[in-house]
């Protein structure tokens, strides 16, 4: 996220000594992505991040594709994904390929013993069902429904929920994640387009400071597989950090939408990006305007796309029989549009309450066993 942010203390200059009172001095970490060449902030620990006492033996949580080259449109009930105690555990990959992985999760643990790493990917944790708090070593940010977590890779954090009944969409991506840059000026700072700025950003808060030494189990996905690491510092034992490169938290609630006199495309609702896919937010807004408008999309072809659609709430207008926690994916090479009556529907429509997040993948997706489980077979006939 393209803007300065600084928690705790840290020394005036950079790469100098910083010392405990004791004279101890300080641990100083970059934590960057691309090289030396990305968004990055300097981290001073109580202690070495590097001290690790043992590497447990990995479990491979890698998804395994059961459709590998799929041309069907396909619906998803995701509310039919049992809840799992353990919130790793929890996560049920649905559908992936080489850059992202799309994911379902109903943790019914509170809170955990241990801390988590993903080495592998960005992470974007939509909050469906659940609140609490999200702890990371760079400090605090509370969550509730509607928030989207962005947590860069390599981030130590643990989520603190406040109740038993939770349910997260997860988008892991390979490549680094980054509001669009269209709704940014060459400095970064967000445009008077956009329909969020950095005021409706909420950065870390709240930052923990552990100096303790001990055991402490940090499990690490790299590859696909999770290692349990027993570090001899606590992971949160962070006296201050400065930089551009943090977790923060957006609320859908937030997205301001862009409306027009007759349909827009998909891209007005665009919310984040990378080089691979991009999520875009459907929210309450009010219909398009001009006399003659139809609000249903038109049927359009998806070319250069896979089309992910997670529904959250309200009556999503252009499909029928569609409930929260459904996913639809409409597979690149074909065409799609408004179920059989959606668009006579719309029409003298003002306006929808519908929230539903996006994710168009420009490579094709794999489907997982899992996903085949929860899966409506006749999907694709429904435009009959």
């Amino acid at each position: 996220m393209p803007f300065y942010h600084k928690l705790g203390k840290f020394p005036k200059k950079r790469h100098v000594t910083f010392r405990k009172e004791n004279g101890e001095l300080y641990s100083e970490e970059l934590f960057g992505t691309i090289g030396f060449d990305g968004m990055s902030s300097l981290i001073y620990h109580c202690h070495r991040p590097t001290m690790v006492k043992s590497i447990g033996e990995g479990k491979d949580v890698s998804p395994k594709a059961v459709i590998t080259n799929n041309v069907r449109a396909q619906r998803f009930r995701g509310f039919e994904i049992d809840p799992v105690a353990d919130q790793l555990e929890a996560r049920v990959p649905v559908l992936f390929n080489g850059d992202v992985s799309i994911v379902l999760a109903s943790p019914a643990n509170r809170t955990e013993d241990y801390f988590y790493k993903n080495g592998d990917a960005d992470e974007i944790i939509f909050i469906h069902k659940g609140s609490g708090t999200l702890r990371t070593m760079l400090g605090n940010i509370e969550f509730s429904y509607g928030d989207y977590l962005v947590l860069p890779r390599g981030i130590i954090y643990k989520m603190d929920f406040d109740t038993s009944d939770n349910r997260l969409f997860i988008t892991e991506s390979k490549q680094p994640v980054h509001t669009p840059k269209r709704y940014r000026n060459w400095f970064g700072q967000h445009l008077e387009h956009s329909p969020y700025c950095e005021r409706d950003i909420r950065p870390p808060a709240n930052l923990e400071t552990h100096d303790e030494l001990g055991d402490f189990v940090v499990k690490v996905k790299k590859e696909g597989i999770i290692y349990d690491f027993t570090y001899a510092a606590h992971p949160f034992g962070v006296v201050g950090w400065d930089g551009y490169h943090f977790p923060y938290a957006f609320s859908i609630h937030e997205f301001e939408p862009i409306t027009g006199r007759i349909h827009l495309p998909p891209p007005i609702h665009q919310t984040f990006e990378s080089s691979t896919f991009v999520i875009c937010s459907f929210v309450p807004r009010l219909y398009d305007y001009h006399p003659d408008s139809i609000p249903a999309p038109y049927n359009h072809s998806n070319i250069d796309a896979e089309e992910v659609l997670y529904y959250v709430d309200g009556d999503f207008m252009s499909r029928n029989d569609i409930a929260p926690g459904h996913i639809t994916l409409h597979p690149g090479g074909t065409t799609h549009g408004p179920h059989p009556g959606a668009a006579e529907r719309s029409i003298g429509k003002t306006e929808t309450g519908e929230l539903a997040v996006m994710v168009d993948t420009f490579k094709p997706l794999q489907i997982t066993e899992q996903a085949v489980a929860i899966s409506d077979k006749d999907y694709y006939k429904s435009w009959l």
